[in-house]
């Protein structure tokens, strides 16, 4: 068996670590636009008519 570099075995962890991260990232975008979506559709489903969210300046 021939000896392998200390640092060797970093890159497919390093990847899998970026991977883990981008998903991480994406599933915490997503998980916020569903609830504003799902808030969005309670209030409008309620019969309101100023369901828009006023974002301050």
């Amino acid at each position: 068996m021939s000896e392998r570099e200390p640092g060797e075995n970093r890159r497919p962890a390093m990847a899998g670590l970026a991977i883990a991260v981008v998903l991480l990232v994406v599933g915490l975008w997503l998980a916020r636009e569903l609830t504003a979506a799902s808030k969005m559709q309670d209030c409008l489903m309620s019969g309101r008519t100023n369901c828009n969210v006023i974002q301050p300046q």
